[in-house]
């Protein structure tokens, strides 16, 4: 069973930076599109970015573009969304997402099959 573990998040001050890594649980990583979507208080779940199972292709939401990369390695069967100048309106529960086979969009949450479990982005001085 594919499994997703978020880590990195954290407490930071506004303009600070944060890489966040989603490790995946099988060699089977390069197969996948990998997505990262966060979910701030009170609010619904939003898409961030997205990236191809080969690195290629990438998918960011305009306002993010320039604060927000995601990338990959296959290697290391681990994504990664590098955040910086990170504003308070960041806060949220950030949470990475796979599927091999998206029946819709990767811009969209419903493509994703497998997600992990969240990590806590805070940004407050």
């Amino acid at each position: 069973q594919v499994t997703l573990v978020e880590s990195g998040g954290g407490l930071v001050q506004p303009g600070g930076s944060l890489k966040l890594s989603c490790k995946f649980s099988e060699s089977t990583f390069s197969n996948y599109y990998v997505g990262w979507i966060r979910q701030a208080p009170g609010k619904e779940r939003e898409f961030v970015a997205a990236i191809s199972g080969n690195g290629r292709d990438r998918y960011s939401v305009s306002p993010l573009n320039g604060r927000f990369t995601i990338s990959r390695d296959n290697t290391e069967n681990t994504a990664y969304l590098q955040m910086t100048n990170l504003k308070p309106e960041d806060t949220a529960v950030y949470y990475c997402a796979a599927t091999a086979t998206p029946r819709t969009s990767v811009m969209k949450i419903d493509a994703y099959d497998v997600w992990g479990r969240g990590t806590q982005v805070t940004v407050s001085s």
